[in-house]
């Protein structure tokens, strides 16, 4: 999808269709979760500090995360998805993969069931999407970024070769902002140049990765679209205008993020086993601390109690806190459900 979150905001107030909008909080420690097109004009980007992010576009509107209203509408994303095949791979709310093989409306194009899916999510949710097609999930997903916004692009199998050869690094899936720059130090700025590596010098300089990039670079990726998938975990923490500094402002606002979990894990019909507590300190350094249960946590006063725990056994006295979190993980469905959907943190 195409800056979902903000493409449905702009859904939902049409007065704000057309104007640079940022889904976030516009306060000093805020970041921007997703921004419009008109907003990307002027540089703003997702994960961006809202500070700097009105210093770049004055006229930038925020408005606050609806995540009930985005999962509404991924799940109608969804069901237009499996009418063409059962193997919809989420990676999540407005992504996924599809392998269209066998495809349940007998289409027999891949290129054609692309162009259908946009038009249908257009015509029935008002939204624009991007879609990339090709032979396998490095180069679909590749290809799904060329023309954003309202894309559309296909890589044949004659042509992956030259494309990879010079596609730029910072493009290619599975390779982060670090990752990159690191490849530039080494020489590595586009496909071909990775390319002249061989996977022991790869391996050698970036671990088990090395294998993986030895291979995409040649445009081989095996895995398969794997439409049962599981979260592995759940969480929620918050970053704060000002910092904590009391017991009493700390345990409050743990109380709040422990409700928040609970309500998180109840809609999605899960329970977990390990709680994880995060704090972030006003210096930026960070610590996490967690405690696995022979039982599963599936009630507030279970996971009130353990958080407690944690909390008590790490050094507070006269810290400044800026940022709490509280996940849960080692997670199964609680049965008789069985979906899970990826969620959207507190912090925006």
């Amino acid at each position: 999808m195409d800056a979902f979150f903000a493409s449905v905001e702009q859904l939902d107030n049409p007065e704000l269709r057309g104007k640079p909008v940022a889904v976030g909080g516009s306060g000093e420690r805020h970041v921007v979760a997703a921004a419009s097109y008109e907003a990307r004009k002027y540089g703003v980007r997702s994960a961006m500090p809202s500070v700097s992010a009105k210093k770049l576009c004055p006229g930038l509107i925020f408005v606050p995360h609806h995540f009930e209203r985005y999962v509404e509408i991924s799940g109608e994303i969804m069901k237009i998805f499996r009418q063409y095949t059962d193997l919809v791979e989420p990676l999540s709310l407005d992504e996924a993969f599809l392998d269209v093989t066998n495809d349940k409306k007998n289409t027999g194009s891949a290129t054609l069931i692309a162009k259908t899916i946009k038009k249908e999510i257009l015509t029935n949710l008002g939204l624009t999407s991007s879609a990339g097609i090709s032979f396998n999930k490095f180069l679909a997903k590749v290809a799904s970024e060329v023309n954003k916004p309202n894309g559309f692009f296909v890589i044949l199998p004659e042509e992956a070769g030259k494309f990879i050869d010079n596609l730029a690094i910072e493009k290619f899936f599975g390779i982060g902002k670090v990752t990159a720059e690191k490849m530039h130090q080494l020489g590595i700025h586009k496909g071909i140049d990775l390319k002249q590596w061989d996977m022991e010098g790869l391996i050698r300089n970036f671990g088990k990765a090395g294998k993986f990039y030895y291979d995409i670079c040649r445009g081989v990726d095996d895995r398969p679209v794997e439409a049962e998938w599981e979260r592995k975990s759940i969480g929620t923490e918050l970053t704060y205008e000002k910092d904590l500094t009391t017991r009493f402002a700390i345990i409050t606002e743990l109380y709040k993020l422990e409700r928040e979990l609970i309500h998180r894990m109840e809609e999605n019909n899960a329970v977990g086993r390990t709680v994880t507590l995060k704090i972030k300190y006003s210096d930026f350094s960070q610590i996490t601390r967690s405690k696995t249960l022979q039982n599963y946590i599936r009630d507030f006063n279970t996971l009130h109690r353990e958080v407690s725990e944690i909390r008590r056994s790490v050094e507070l006295e006269g810290k400044k806190i800026r940022l709490l979190g509280v996940s849960i993980s080692n997670m199964e469905s609680d049965e008789p459900y069985c979906r899970q959907l990826d969620l959207f943190d507190q912090q925006v």
